[in-house]
């Protein structure tokens, strides 16, 4: 049951939301000790806590591309499916870059191109530095809007390849 969506959980972009992550990336994930012992039973409130938590942010990593903990929460996100007011919430948190970008992320997957451009364009003014997970498991630094512009303008972002939104 843990690895299972919501049953109240509607359909984002015609599918099950846990399918916005492939499947491969999804047993990483299930398989990873991060999403067994600390994503296991999160509610919309206590996931809050555990984004806190974050240090740095990526899709997988390593040798055997061990899913990071980012990863974990935004699959917890997509499974438990939070109001959208706290997602907004997570992105308008000055205090936690973190958070703000596990939002921003989360919103740019199940969100409507106009609730992603509202939300996310104001984030372009938001310079602070955020660490970030490359593939060799090296960490190098990128800033919160070069992220959001990544979300933006590619196709594809932390092992994720994000649905279409048209172009501004």
């Amino acid at each position: 049951m843990a690895n299972r969506t919501d049953p109240a959980a509607k359909s984002v972009h015609g599918t099950n939301p846990q399918n916005l992550v492939e499947k491969i990336l999804r047993e990483k994930i299930h398989q990873s000790s991060f999403w067994k012992e600390q994503c296991f039973a999160l509610t919309a409130e206590t996931l809050v806590d555990k984004a806190m938590e974050l240090d740095h942010i990526g899709g997988t990593y390593g040798g055997n591309r061990k899913a990071t903990p980012f990863m974990c929460l935004t699959l917890k996100m997509l499974q438990i499916q939070p109001e959208k007011e706290i997602v907004v919430e997570f992105i308008k948190n000055q205090d936690y870059k973190y958070v703000r970008v596990l939002g921003a992320f989360y919103l740019r997957l199940v969100g409507k191109a106009t609730d992603v451009y509202q939300y996310l364009e104001p984030l372009y003014n938001d310079y602070r530095k955020i660490r970030q997970r490359s593939a060799d498991g090296s960490f190098f630094l990128s800033h919160v809007d070069e992220f959001i512009d990544q979300l933006l303008t590619t196709d594809y972002c932390c092992d994720i390849t994000l649905p279409r939104v048209p172009k501004r």
